[in-house]
């Protein structure tokens, strides 16, 4: 058995995996060994529907060190006026380029694809060749960095919860695009972002609204992707976070939240007639919203239970079908519903949000609090872990964590300033648009309603608003 010796144990080359090794090897002088199961970085995008891009700008995804694209505003297009989104092949190579141009050219980083870590996360760590079956333990001598314990499910490698007849037409998202003949109607079944990109798609590839079936089990808040623009248009971002704060500061109750949020354009819907009970910070573009309620025939009938010859059985009820229908499973259930976790332990680091819905974001910072920081308890202080929201209400603790992390982080002077040189921060070079009356305004509403809204959001936990066990750390 072959031993080696490392500081650092990456387990998982995705996103976050790619991104804290990233940003570690540049603030100290670590040696890193990464593991993937894949032969390649990029985790689930390796594996990504083709038609998927970014829900974010790729201004500020991947890692510190490279820029993804050219950081330039689309000039015509769906996406005309705002800073691009890369495809899954785009992100793909890039991740590739990352890790053979920066990471392993770099001396300090080692990285073995194609095997599965089989330690115990504590003491213990080896990983085994998929294809010799070769083990090599790793004598660690910092820390084991475990990058997946966020990681998605994705429709290509996920199994349906439901039953499907021998001759029913079920594919994943991915299939749409290798279809060879039409069906009599196309039934997408999911209420996520996979399925408003596949219902998106389908359109766009000139099939009817008539004839798309949205089975849509419940209905989500989505967030405005105008107020999601970077660099030259940073002052979207702080207009919105300040019209949110607003919102909270001023809401009598968490109902009254949600209506103040959708009134000022923070929170958008699908339906107007139908109030969302799921929020997963998935982005969406006015354009987008108006093409996709061009679907009528939506389904709220629960989720399926069985795809039959003739009828689909949902959970409420069912509706026929035909042979000749092609089902759509969007049904891959994306950010994983985890319970908190302390990032920060004696022996592991456990990558998770603290910033709400920026992975490679969070994951760079925690290297960099990693490597500039001591005590594990000081780090936990500047990383509390703020779980992926799922329900509508997981939108007000999220919120509540993000802003008074922002807040502890404003007293470190070396945390400010790489927050400012950080590509991946969406809210650097405010000082720049100083002079915008647009980011005057935004400023000051943030600064009159930052605390109140803080404190009212926490109030609602208090009163019961709270969600799945969001504020409670499960033991390592």
């Amino acid at each position: 058995m072959t031993v080696i010796d490392t500081d650092y144990l990456i387990v998982g080359a995705g996103a976050v995996g790619m991104a804290f090794a990233d940003s570690l090897i540049d603030d100290s002088d670590a040696d890193v060994v990464m593991v993937d199961r894949r032969d390649r970085p990029g985790g689930h995008w390796n594996d990504a529907y083709p038609f998927v891009r970014l829900h974010q700008p790729s201004a500020y995804y991947g890692v510190n060190s490279r820029a993804l694209g050219g950081d330039s505003i689309d000039e015509a297009g769906p996406n005309a006026g705002w800073y691009g989104r890369a495809s899954a092949p785009e992100i793909c190579h890039y991740f590739q380029g990352v890790l053979e141009d920066h990471l392993l050219a770099s001396g300090q980083v080692r990285f073995f694809g194609m095997c599965d870590y089989r330690g115990d996360w504590s003491g213990e760590h080896r990983f085994v060749s998929r294809l010799t079956g070769d083990a090599t333990t790793v004598r660690v001598r910092r820390k084991v960095v475990d990058a997946t314990y966020l990681a998605p499910s994705v429709p290509a490698t996920h199994t349906p919860s439901f039953d499907v007849a021998k001759n029913a037409r079920l594919i994943p998202v991915n299939d749409l695009v290798s279809l060879t003949e039409p069906g009599s109607g196309y039934t997408v079944i999911g209420a996520g972002k996979t399925s408003m990109d596949a219902c998106s798609w389908l359109l766009d590839s000139g099939v009817a609204p008539e004839a798309i079936r949205w089975i849509r089990p419940r209905d989500t808040w989505l967030l405005d992707r105008a107020f999601t623009q970077p660099l030259e248009l940073v002052s979207s971002v702080i207009d919105g976070l300040s019209l949110q704060l607003e919102a909270a500061a001023e809401a009598e109750n968490v109902t009254d939240l949600f209506h103040r949020l959708e009134a000022c354009g923070q929170l958008v819907r699908l339906d107007p007639t139908v109030e969302p009970t799921m929020y997963r910070c998935a982005t969406i573009s006015q354009a987008e919203l108006e093409r996709l309620r061009l679907i009528e025939n939506v389904v709220r009938q629960g989720r399926v239970v069985h795809i039959g010859d003739d009828r689909i059985v949902l959970e409420s009820g069912s509706i026929p079908t035909d042979a000749k229908q092609v089902y759509v499973d969007c049904t891959a259930d994306g950010a994983p519903r985890t319970p908190a976790r302390v990032i920060f332990d004696p022996n592991r680091i456990t990558l998770q949000a603290v910033r709400t819905c920026l992975p490679s974001f969070n994951a760079a910072l925690i290297a960099f609090v990693e490597a500039t920081r001591d005590s594990d308890a000081e780090k936990n202080r500047l990383c509390p872990p703020n779980p992926y929201p799922n329900t509508a209400v997981d939108w007000i603790a999220t919120t509540s964590i993000s802003q008074r992390v922002q807040a502890t982080w404003s007293a470190e002077p070396d945390l400010v300033a790489w927050l400012e040189r950080s590509r991946l921060d969406v809210a650097r070079g405010i000082s720049d648009h100083l002079g915008e009356p647009r980011m005057q305004a935004a400023l000051a509403r943030y600064v009159a309603h930052g605390e109140p809204a803080v404190e009212k959001l926490e109030s609602f936990l208090t009163a019961g608003a709270r969600p799945r066990s969001i504020c409670t750390y499960e033991a390592g």
